[in-house]
């Protein structure tokens, strides 16, 4: 299954009075996703790792009521490695800047210029935020009056940032790739006088530990220490991690039986 893709240039009547849920995400290739996985996980095994956290966030974002689901995806020309990832009624959209700042604001730009009321820019590496923070997200932006969303991460970034118009300020001057970033986005608003609606903590799997954090919670049971919501059951992540653990668990009792283990 191939998906449409927008432009900034075509304004589209039927996306009036809805919110786009955009999916920020690379071409899923290995090498070129998740690769601060690698190690613990191999480069193919962060690719297929990538495509669950793909799946399953779209599965998701494709429940909530009044929005629309996108992927706003980079590198232009690798549209085709989507095919057949994403739910029914999903669209592509291409990135386009330079920075990280750069290429969020872009994608609101792009994003409100198709006809959509309102845009949450989500990130592709947090399978299990909770249903009902995209829901609240929603509803937040249909409200009368201008204000940002922000979803915060327990590492100091975000999983969500959801705008009604493209606002500069939240994007502008921010540390990225630090845990400064939610922070300094707080201050940002305040500064231009924005108003500002935060969903609960959650968050993103970019290293070993937060891995971790997701086996124990898709595999175990365990909510994640500074929550006490239930997550997204991520069920393509939770088939990759069950495998995992087995494939892993195999390998120690070979490793066990050769001579002088």
């Amino acid at each position: 299954m191939s998906y449409p893709i927008l432009s900034a240039s075509r304004r589209l009547p039927r996306f009036a009075g809805r919110c786009a849920l955009a999916v920020m995400a690379k071409a899923p290739r290995a090498g070129k996703v998740k690769t601060r996985l690698s190690p613990p996980l191999t480069l193919e095994q962060t690719a297929a790792l990538n495509i669950c956290f793909l799946k399953d966030t779209t599965e998701n974002l494709a429940t909530v009521a009044g929005a629309t689901g996108l992927v706003c995806y980079t590198p232009v020309g690798d549209e085709a490695a989507f095919d057949g990832l994403l739910p029914e009624g999903f669209a592509l959209i291409a990135q386009r800047g330079d920075g990280f700042g750069e290429r969020l604001l872009a994608a609101a730009e792009d994003i409100l210029a198709c006809g959509f009321a309102a845009v949450c820019l989500i990130d592709s590496d947090s399978p299990t935020v909770p249903e009902a923070a995209f829901d609240r997200a929603v509803a937040e932006l249909a409200r009368e009056g201008d204000r940002v969303v922000l979803g915060p991460c327990e590492d100091g970034g975000y999983y969500l940032i959801g705008l009604k118009r493209a606002h500069p300020e939240p994007f502008t001057g921010i540390s990225w790739s630090t845990g400064s970033v939610a922070e300094e986005t707080r201050e940002r608003c305040r500064a231009a006088g924005l108003d500002l609606v935060e969903l609960p903590v959650w968050y993103d799997v970019d290293d070993a530990g937060t891995l971790r954090l997701l086996r124990e919670e898709l595999l175990d049971g365990v909510p994640p220490p500074f929550s006490l919501r239930r997550g997204h059951q991520a069920e393509h992540t939770r088939e990759f991690l069950r495998a995992l653990t087995t494939e892993e668990r195999a390998t120690e009792v070979v490793l066990s039986r050769e001579p002088g283990a």
